[in-house]
């Protein structure tokens, strides 16, 4: 069986781009920012942690995503590490596929305890070719573990110098 065609380079090269922005606006708190990185009727499928690993919850559009992806403002401060990216052509122009593994650290105050969630996670994505270049048309979170590590400090989160 053959295997799925890669995008051109600069394709690639945009996703990435696209795909990285989501995980630092996120990181940022930028919800709304992150949220216009999807496509106005795109739908992000996400779990419901710790109790299900795998996606349950479909949000439409994008004040829908903004609203979920928001739930990490409960935490102290995020950070996406994106470990691995691989970039399909779909079968029609304009639409491409993406796995992306990525490893998100959660840190929150548990008592007088600092913690890290650590979730390692896997986004299933399609892509959409738009007047305002590629936006993500659909995301699916599946979380392949959970760790909780003691944390001994923790910086601050700082507003974005960009």
């Amino acid at each position: 069986m053959p295997l799925p065609e890669s995008p051109a380079p600069a394709d690639r090269l945009a996703l990435s781009d696209l795909v990285h922005r989501y995980a630092a606006r996120v990181d940022d708190r930028e919800f709304e920012a992150a949220a216009a990185l999807f496509t106005a009727s795109a739908e992000l499928t996400v779990p419901e942690p710790p109790a299900t690993l795998t996606p349950v919850h479909s949000h439409r559009g994008q004040q829908a995503i903004a609203t979920a992806i928001a739930a990490v403002a409960q935490t102290m401060r995020t950070e996406h590490a994106i470990v691995g990216e691989v970039y399909d052509q779909a079968p029609r122009p304009g639409v491409a596929r993406g796995r992306i593994t990525c490893i998100a650290h959660h840190w929150s105050r548990r008592g007088d305890d600092l913690v890290d969630v650590v979730w390692h996670l896997r986004y299933d994505d399609e892509y959409q070719l738009t007047d305002r270049g590629w936006r993500i048309s659909s995301r699916t979170l599946t979380i392949n573990a959970i760790e909780t590590r003691p944390v001994r400090r923790l910086l601050p989160r700082q507003q974005p110098s960009v």
